[in-house]
């Protein structure tokens, strides 16, 4: 059984700016392992969402490889690095990310209507808004629900496929302190107990600290 749920070795990213090429990752190497929890930090710009994404498979280096449960995927195409994510990858956003035209039960079932071997996804995704503490809240839109409910939402949404790996972009950064703390506890609550590896990026020092690794992104090299 391989143990490593991401790799990378040597990622470069470069971007074209005003005519000339910007280099936001110079050569980043890591190793993260199956259940461990990761937290990646850095100023405002540094790169962190742009690593984040090219370990997600959501974007490809300019040279360098990731390796997602050991497949590179700088060999596979869009739908390849999609189908290799679907029903094992969870994704948690700042911005939460929820369909306004749906109700919390049915954003939370969204995933789970693209894996064909889930029987019951209404019971499943109950069972999830429940594990997050809404479960009188099922029908309400997210226009309807609080910031922190809404990321509660999304959190029952991401972990409702029981993924092997979930990356989080900010998760707190659209809450207030109080409700951020509550949207942390139960984020590393459900990462324990579903044994997901969490690959969390974030400029809060304290909400790193959680973390079992924590790396901090500087001139696009990872210290």
């Amino acid at each position: 059984m391989n143990n490593t749920a991401i790799q990378t070795d040597n990622l470069v990213k470069t971007i074209p700016q005003a005519g000339r090429e910007l280099q936001i990752l110079r050569g980043v190497s890591l190793t993260i392992g199956a259940g461990e929890s990761v937290a990646i930090t850095g100023t405002s710009g540094s790169g962190k969402s742009t690593l984040l994404g090219l370990l997600a498979g959501l974007d490809l280096p300019t040279s360098g490889t990731v390796q997602l449960f050991g497949q590179k995927l700088d060999g596979l195409d869009e739908d390849q690095r999609a189908k290799l994510r679907l029903g094992r990858v969870g994704f948690v956003f700042q911005s939460f990310h929820l369909l306004e035209n749906l109700t919390a039960l049915e954003n939370v079932m969204l995933p789970l209507e693209l894996l064909p071997q889930v029987a019951d996804p209404a019971a499943r995704a109950t069972e999830a808004l429940a594990k997050v503490g809404l479960a009188e809240r099922l029908s309400h839109f997210p226009t309807q629900l609080s910031g922190g409910e809404q990321q509660r939402v999304a959190l029952a949404r991401a972990f409702v496929t029981q993924p092997q790996i979930l990356f989080a972009d900010e998760p707190t950064g659209n809450l207030d302190r109080a409700t951020g703390h509550e949207i942390s506890d139960l984020l590393f609550a459900l990462q324990e107990q579903s044994h997901t590896t969490l690959v969390l990026v974030t400029h809060d020092d304290t909400l790193a600290a959680r973390c079992q690794t924590h790396y901090r992104l500087e001139d696009g090299v990872l210290v």
